[in-house]
């Protein structure tokens, strides 16, 4: 394919790899051809139905490694779904009878744009794909080549999402310092909620790195410094049953015996339970753009938190949310390389006129590849029989109701 110019954008939440994939797809043109033209649209497809976007020019190019050292994206985010008319329509997006499809297509053109690359999660790559059959069928010459950013790492059918690690990591280093406001007042409960809507990868991940963390540490439990004061003492996530009266049976012994207590949560675990209070309540459920409910407004950490708050005794309930503080990271190593693997495959696929999604193929021995965008779905649930899972929760005699599964078929 003749690729002579490219367009970027970033889009949905934040992740700890939108700038460090913005600067390696950059750099990564700059090896191949420095006469490639290069634009990005400012926040994500906003941008691309408004027209708004900036040239990457020799001064950017030149020092584009800066971005490896920062967090966030430089290009902005926003979330739109280009098949959701009436929201495109409501934000002023596209006037009043316009499809957001054909205005995306159209600007694409105007800019003489070849290839776009598309830096998101599942909605963004999904939308990705509305995007490319919508220039399939309509005969544009462009092509859409995606990568895969989504701290849930919950993307059919990719092994690992970009910013995924960085988040995990960001996150046990969040719990570290939070974790010792257990002797600030006795018989306390700390409530970690961490990011994943339909998915437990994160929670169960930085629960995972925060006590990697701990077993390099030392203690003394004589002065009253001991790891079991400090450890997890149980974990929440969408794909486990939660049994709240006999998981308060066992806290509540925590409790008793430690004088504190410290449980991670998936922001999306109990979802379902708080929804049906607030339906009950008469409440309304709000909603974003993508009719996913809107995690903030409902609050799952303040809901458990006063359900085993009162079930243990505790005197003191503090909610923490490391979420916004590991989402808005700079990339670590791991993540580092990763990124340039797929967006150095992603530059590969865009100049033979390959698109698609690119990332470690499940279905195909984790095959680094342009995943076809029909095959892209969100809502990948965390795998709780890998084998890190069941090892650290195996030293953990505590823990072992996690080994009690619920239906798989009801998570599918």
């Amino acid at each position: 394919m003749n690729v002579k110019k490219v367009a970027l954008l970033t889009a949905g939440g934040l992740a700890p790899c939108l700038s460090s994939s913005v600067g390696r797809l950059i750099e990564r043109y700059n090896e191949v051809s420095e006469n490639i033209e290069i634009i990005a649209y400012i926040g994500g497809y906003k941008g691309l139905l408004t027209g708004d976007s900036i040239v990457i020019d020799k001064k950017i190019r030149k020092n584009i490694s800066i971005l490896y050292n920062h967090g966030g994206s430089p290009i902005g985010n926003s979330r739109v779904k280009l098949t959701n008319i009436v929201d495109c329509e409501k934000r002023g997006l596209v006037e009043k009878g316009e499809d957001p499809l054909e205005v995306a297509a159209k600007q694409l053109v105007k800019d003489d744009v070849d290839v776009l690359h598309t830096i998101g999660g599942d909605d963004t790559n999904t939308t990705a794909a509305d995007l490319a059959n919508y220039l399939l069928n309509n005969d544009y010459k462009l092509i859409v080549v995606g990568l895969p950013k989504t701290i849930d790492n919950d993307v059919f059918p990719i092994k690992q999402s970009l910013g995924a690690w960085t988040a995990a990591e960001e996150g046990a280093n969040y719990f570290q310092n939070i974790v010792s406001e257990h002797n600030a007042n006795p018989r306390m409960l700390i409530v970690h909620e961490v990011m994943g809507r339909n998915c437990g990868w994160l929670t169960a991940y930085t629960a995972k790195v925060y006590r990697d963390k701990l077993n390099k540490k030392s203690f003394l439990s004589e002065i009253g410094l001991s790891k079991e004061r400090l450890d997890v003492h149980g974990v929440f996530i969408p794909e486990m049953e939660i049994n709240i009266e006999k998981e308060a049976a066992r806290l509540k012994k925590t409790m008793d015996d430690l004088d504190n207590v410290n449980i991670f949560i998936s922001e999306g675990a109990g979802v379902e339970a708080i929804v049906k209070e607030m339906e009950a309540a008469g409440e309304k459920i709000p909603r974003d753009a993508f009719g996913h409910i809107k995690l903030d407004a409902i609050n799952p950490g303040a809901w458990f938190g006063k359900q085993f708050a009162t079930l243990i005794g505790a005197e003191k309930c503090l909610i923490q949310k490391s979420g916004y503080y590991s989402r808005a990271a700079a990339s670590n190593e791991q993540d580092l390389n990763l990124i340039k693997l797929c967006a150095d495959k992603a530059v590969e696929s865009a100049l033979k006129g390959n698109g698609g999604v690119i990332g470690q193929d499940d279905d195909k021995n984790d095959e680094l590849r342009a995943i076809e965008f029909e095959r892209i779905a969100g809502g990948k649930p965390f795998d709780i029989d890998a084998d890190w899972f069941l090892r650290d929760y195996r030293r953990h005699p505590d823990l072992d109701w996690h080994l009690h599964q619920p239906d798989r078929e009801q998570l599918s």
